[in-house]
Parts: structure tokens; sequence; C-alpha cells
């Protein structure tokens, strides 16, 4: 992971780099609601839930948003958004609705909180992949006992997406979300793979093999169409689970356009 820029006297240090920054109303929904249903057992039963978002940009509008999607789980449930510049947490902190949600300068370090849930989406896009690596054990680190991560990356305005679910024992899960309807081919999702995950993306690599794999199939499903974009994602998952890809969830989760498949999967060679 990159050295930590140094910081004006007087400030605590933050581990990382500021990120670009750029956020929109409900670009992140897919996740949340990924979120809500693959962490539920671990929001619900825990006595004093706190989730973290890690820098979420301009805006604190999808911070805002993830606490409300998921305090249905637990109304105990607190929400901290952290960013290293002091003006966006500022803005957070105008939005805030406390004590349930509140904004803090943190970065990697995670302010030395220790959430059971980690958001941290469009944040290692910077970084080279080893550094993402040492990113992922430093926030690992700091996770409470059997919390969860969940690192990834989308498009301005999330109808395409990826993310690693990740525990102290390493990534576990691996997703792709997408609006099938703003698909050409499945392979389209590439360019939003995660940082550890992007540059694999070539003949040999695992991760190459399932998007080349989901194109054959999305290809093979061409004739279910004529019943709208989500039923030819649905038949697509269902040709690739046939050709022995370990593909988890059901037909229910499939139609929300997601893909989830063990992180050995496509786990780099």
């Amino acid at each position: 992971m990159a050295r930590a820029p140094r910081l004006a006297a007087g400030r605590a240090r933050a581990l990382g780099l500021p990120t670009r920054g750029t956020t929109n109303p409900n670009r992140l929904r897919r996740v949340d609601r990924w979120v809500a249903h693959a962490c539920r057992a671990l929001v619900e039963g825990s006595d004093d839930p706190l989730v973290v978002d890690l820098g979420y940009g301009s805006s604190p509008i999808t911070t805002v948003e993830m606490a409300a999607r998921l305090r249905p789980l637990n109304p105990r449930l607190r929400v901290l958004g952290l960013e290293l510049d002091a003006e966006r947490v500022a803005a957070g902190e105008a939005a805030a609705d406390p004590p349930r949600l509140e904004f803090r300068r943190g970065g990697f370090e995670l302010a030395g909180r220790r959430p059971v849930l980690l958001r941290a989406f469009n944040v290692l896009r910077q970084y080279t992949e080893e550094q993402a690596a040492d990113a992922w054990t430093t926030m690992l680190g700091r996770l409470a006992p059997g919390g969860v991560l969940v690192e990834g990356t989308c498009d301005e305005i999330g109808r395409r997406c990826s993310w690693v679910a990740l525990t102290a024992d390493g990534p576990r899960t691996f997703t792709l979300s997408c609006l099938p309807a703003d698909l050409d081919t499945p392979s389209d999702l590439a360019e939003r793979l995660p940082k550890a995950l992007i540059h694999r993306n070539v003949p040999g690599e695992r991760v190459h093999a399932l998007l080349t794999d989901l194109d054959t199939c999305w290809a093979t499903a061409a004739t279910f169409a004529p019943f709208g974009p989500r039923a030819r994602w649905v038949e697509t998952i269902t040709l690739l689970a046939r050709r022995g890809w370990p593909v988890l969830d059901d037909r229910k989760r499939w139609r929300l356009g997601e893909l989830t498949v063990p992180w050995d999967s496509v786990r780099p060679l």
C-alpha cells in the first residue's frame, strides 16, 4: 500500500489517498441490496452493529442511503462515513442524523473503529494491485470479530458493479451485478472489475475464463431475449452453472442481475 501522504500539522494521520469523489444518488443500491441479503444475520445478530462506509465521495448521499437500507435489519444500527477530505466530512456532518449516523475523517485505519461491516467502494482503483492487497490487509485487521469487508467498483450510475466479500480469513465470494438491459455482452462488466482482478482479465486467468463463458452463455440464451433482458440473464447463469461453474444463490438473486461465485473460482493464478 502507498505511504500515506503527509498531512498538515495538527491533523490526525489517516491512511490512504483522496479519491476523485464522484457520486450519485442510488449509485450503490445494488451492493446495498446484496449486503442486506448476504450479511443479514451478521447485522441482525449484533448487539451494537457498527457499519462503516469508507470513501463516500463528494456527497454523503450514498452513506445516508446505506443507513436507510440497513437500519430495518437492526434498529440499533450505527453508520459511520469516513473520508480523508475535511470538506467532505463537513458536508456529511451537515446531513447527519445523530447519534446513529455520523461522519469523521479517516482512511484505511477506519479512524480507530471496529465495524462488523465495512463497505469500501471505488476507493482502490488508483492503487497498484500490490497496494490494494495491502489495503485489504489493513482494513481486515480493523474489523470486529466476525466482521465483513465488501470492496468493489461500479460505474457512475450503478448499473455495472462488481465486488469481493472478505473476512479475516481472506476473500470469500466475488459478485457481478448489472442492469442486464445495459449490456451488449456480460464481458462489458470487465471495466468495472475490482483492483484485485481488473489486470487479470487475460487468457489463462480464471476471471477471464468466467467472462468468456458468460459471453458464450449469453449468446446461447439469445432465444430468451423476447422475454426481456432479465430472463436472458437468468438463462445465462443457468447455462453457466451447467458448465460447471460453482454459481451461488438462486434464480431470485439472478433476476436482480447478480452472479456470485466463490472467490477461489476467480482467484488470480
